[in-house]
């Protein structure tokens, strides 16, 4: 009997232009040349994410990928377009058309793509948060829920309750039960509303941020629609797979390519988006998901200095759910951090200033330093100070750019035009006419739903003398920018000589407002349409900030103030964390749940690791209260960090406070780093 003998071809290596081994880390080098199958790949704080995902796109375009072919999900259109770009910098152009972006403008392109599938017509348009919120606002004066005897969720609590239902994948009646249960007598209600709000987005040809989502996973049902995007992907990629929620998650396994080839990049370390619907369970569950991936953990930390990982690495031991990992680093281990306490909330900003002070003598710049917080209303007092001393800060952690009025009652004008039956665009249009109440506007509404042509306002027969005038000029103005084939910026620049007269009679601040609109159509400026700029506009709004700036000194980069959730993915050279208190961090709101106790230790995990330099980590022994003085302690995370790991810092005379009040460790004295170049302790007045 012959026997047949397969002998196997040897497989070519592709040949390199990049020396990626000289390149890489030994684990960023397995993650970016791994090939078959799906891979996860755990980076801690610091260890180079972003780089491994570039070398990544790269390596796999040098390896014969098609980048047409390569799916990059992130989680801002901002850290897609700056992968691609440095990628093509190491690279070539080649990495410019890989397909990357945002699960909600993945989606919606293929909304758009797929409507007649998704039973919406091609002109749909998206409703960022805050329209939602005005269309439930609406929808439940309508109902008269707002005129109930006892208390009816507010807008904001309700689409908070709506977006959970569908990001959670659970009924209304669970999420109301689990965190709004003051509702549950109010269920049936919110039910029926949320219905309501379901037909009237169907009815007007609006999607919210959900609707991207649930939409899409209803359309991957078409076996045929499927496969055809599943076709489009060779390689599929994800960072911060941390913060998807369950159908996110879902999605992606949706894009996965038969081949199996998906590569995931987080860390369970920074999941801190619970309250957005991102659930940390996605990263610990994706072995179970895809069978056979292979893991990939990222511990060399190339930011911060060794002491301050050593805290970092203290709090990671106390989560309960956890892929094992502990950071290091090849820099000098630095100062240990500082676990300062002071007097009260006053000396603790008095202390952060006169550091800060310090710091700008010793030529760290104000940009080079930032101020954490756990909530946006923690550095009301530390703001004060900051003005008194006339030291030039901004502000993250607040409004979006596209979501102050001004700018959505410009961008209202451009979405009727888009999608004539957009009433809560037309309502606001409406509305913003001297003599147009509630009552005209829904009149209007109303034979809008029929008319032939809705620019055509005259023709509704629906004039007055106090708005004809108004009525006729909005009219106008819609039609011009119908017919004419504008730019985005031409568009907007007509739009903002319409608007220019009720911008001044609206806002008491309306010079700074005007000046927003005439940046707004600079940045319009860059993109191609109308459509595109509503849609990108909604999708990845541009960050707006409260600026405070030293006359003078515009040039130089502000101090960063920031909420902790804003902050992700920063990092400066020394960090200050305020208000470490326990029923702060955590919050006293979680200490029940231990899901939530484990989400605020990463979000204590999270401020720690944004040090590259030094750590200040500060609480107030006393907060004074409409209900009295009380007295705090450290958050619990902190309990059992000796000497060792955190240097105490004292900004308090004790013997001015109750004993009993007082921990019963002996005062320590401030260490010569925390004095100031006159020899005073930092927080005095200079």
């Amino acid at each position: 009997m012959k026997r047949f003998v397969l002998k196997k071809e040897p497989v070519s290596k592709p040949e390199y232009a990049i020396n990626y081994a000289s390149l890489l880390n030994e684990a960023q080098l397995e993650a970016v040349m791994h090939d078959e199958g799906p891979g996860l790949v755990i980076a801690g704080a610091g260890t180079g994410k972003t780089r491994t995902l570039i070398y990544r796109v790269a390596r796999l375009i040098e390896a014969g990928a098609d980048p047409n072919r390569i799916l990059l999900l992130t989680f801002t259109r901002r850290a897609a377009r700056e992968m691609l770009d440095r990628a093509s910098s190491v690279l070539d152009e080649r990495c410019r058309k890989v397909r990357g972006g945002t699960f909600h403008f993945y989606c919606s392109q293929l909304l758009h793509q797929y409507h007649e599938q998704a039973g919406y017509p091609q002109n749909f348009t998206i409703i960022d948060t805050a329209d939602a919120q005005d269309l439930l606002h609406m929808l439940r004066a309508e109902f008269k829920f707002d005129k109930l005897k006892t208390r009816f969720p507010k807008k904001s609590t309700l689409q908070n309750i709506i977006s959970a239902s569908i990001n959670r994948q659970q009924s209304l009646y669970d999420i109301v039960e689990s965190g709004y249960d003051q509702f549950l007598g109010h269920i049936e209600r919110i039910e029926t509303l949320a219905d309501a709000y379901r037909q009237y987005k169907e009815q007007h040809r609006v999607m919210d941020f959900d609707d991207l989502l649930v939409r899409t996973i209803e359309l991957l049902q078409n076996e045929t629609v499927l496969e055809q995007v599943r076709g489009r992907h060779e390689h599929v990629l994800v960072d911060e797979y941390q913060d998807t929620n369950a159908i996110q998650a879902e999605l992606v396994r949706l894009f996965t390519p038969a081949n199996g080839r998906v590569m995931v990049v987080g860390d369970d370390a920074q999941s801190i988006y619970r309250f957005r619907g991102a659930d940390h369970k996605n990263i610990m569950r994706f072995p179970d998901l895809f069978k056979g991936a292979k893991r990939i953990t990222l511990e060399e930390n190339y930011r911060s200095t060794g002491n301050i990982l050593q805290v970092a690495n203290k709090l990671l031991e106390q989560a309960r759910e956890k892929y094992e990992k502990k950071l290091y680093s090849m820099r000098e281990t630095g100062d240990l951090p500082a676990l300062v306490k002071t007097a009260d909330t006053r000396e603790q900003s008095r202390f952060v200033v006169q550091m800060i002070m310090n710091l700008r003598e010793q030529e760290i710049s104000l940009g080079e330093t930032a101020v954490l917080f756990r909530n946006s209303r923690d550095s009301f007092d530390l703001e004060i100070e900051l003005n008194r001393r006339k030291i030039p800060f901004i502000k993250y952690g607040g409004q979006k750019f596209s979501e102050a009025a001004h700018i959505k009652d410009v961008l209202a004008h451009l979405r009727v035009v888009i999608n004539p039956a957009d009433a809560l665009a037309w309502n606001r249009v409406l509305t913003l006419i001297d003599g147009i109440g509630p009552k005209t506007a829904a009149d209007l509404l109303n034979w809008l739903e029929s008319a032939g042509n809705p620019y055509e306002l005259a023709s509704s027969g629906i004039l007055s003398d106090k708005f004809k005038t108004g009525l006729l000029g909005l009219s106008q103005l819609l039609i011009d920018l119908k017919q004419n084939e504008l730019t985005p910026a031409e568009a907007l620049s007509q739009i903002h000589a319409y608007y220019k007269p009720v911008c001044e009679k609206k806002f008491d601040d309306h010079p700074k407002r005007l000046k927003d609109l005439e940046a707004f159509e600079g940045i319009a400026v860059n993109y191609r349409d109308y459509a595109q700029l509503l849609e990108e506009l909604a999708l990845d709004p541009i960050e707006a900030t409260a600026v405070e700036t030293e006359p003078g000194k515009e040039d130089e980069a502000p101090l960063v103030l920031s909420t902790i959730h804003s902050a992700k993915g920063l990092e400066w050279s020394h960090v200050f964390l305020i208000q470490c208190l326990d029923g702060v961090i955590p919050s006293g709101y979680s200490v029940d749940d231990p899901d939530e106790i484990d989400e605020e230790l990463r979000l204590l995990y999270v401020a720690v690791t944004r040090a590259k330099d030094m750590l200040y980590i500060s609480y107030p022994v006393l907060q004074h209260g409409s209900f009295g003085d009380v007295f705090t302690k450290p958050s619990r995370f902190l309990e059992g960090m000796g000497e060792q790991l955190l240097e105490p810092w004292l900004l308090v005379d004790e013997s001015e406070l109750p004993a009993a009040s007082l921990p019963s460790a002996s005062a320590t004295a401030l260490p010569a780093t925390a004095r100031g170049s006159n020899g005073q302790a930092a927080g005095d007045e200079a």
